[in-house]
């Protein structure tokens, strides 16, 4: 019995650990969150209805631009896990419905540095290949996502760094 409190206390630490890095963030809003400049924004909403009920389409964006003063690269061979180590921040969308199999969060990840390889067994063709990910000082990239809230209400969205220190 002791095994289950303890770890459930342990659950319930580490939540608030994650709850306490993300930052809530509004329409228009730019927050800084360790030197990334995070801004988030809604460029189209619509009513529609699902199943008899009203609900609010947002398209929106957030863009993230680098303020570090030093830039981010990940080669293939410093990481196992190339591709969800090379996110940036998290938006999430904590009144997103998830209907239409539309998002309930998305990320912002770094732009891909893919190199040309040949082929020389398959008569000399050339293949792209993502080589790593990187992020320059100054750099801005942007992604944008659909969520689907209840008729009346904004999205309520947070936003935490991916980054590993």
């Amino acid at each position: 019995m002791r095994w289950i409190k303890t770890i459930a206390f342990m659950l319930l630490f580490s939540g608030g650990i994650m709850a306490v890095n993300a930052q809530q963030i509004k329409d228009g809003e730019t927050i800084d969150i360790n030197g990334i400049a995070v801004t988030y924004f809604v460029i189209n909403k619509e009513k529609l209805k699902i199943k008899n009920q009203d609900f609010d389409r947002y398209k929106v964006t957030a863009s993230v631009k680098n303020n570090t003063g030093k830039a981010f690269n990940i080669r293939l061979n410093s990481s196992l896990d190339l591709d969800s180590n090379s996110k940036i921040i998290e938006v999430n969308c904590i009144n997103a419905t998830g209907a239409r199999l539309t998002s309930k969060r998305f990320q912002v990840g770094m732009k891909a540095h893919t190199i040309d390889v040949t082929c020389f067994s398959s008569a000399s063709t050339v293949m792209s290949v993502t080589a790593g990910y990187y992020l320059e000082q100054g750099q801005v990239i942007e992604n944008d996502a659909i969520f689907i809230v209840p008729a009346g209400e904004t999205p309520q969205v947070i936003v935490r760094s991916l980054l590993s220190s």
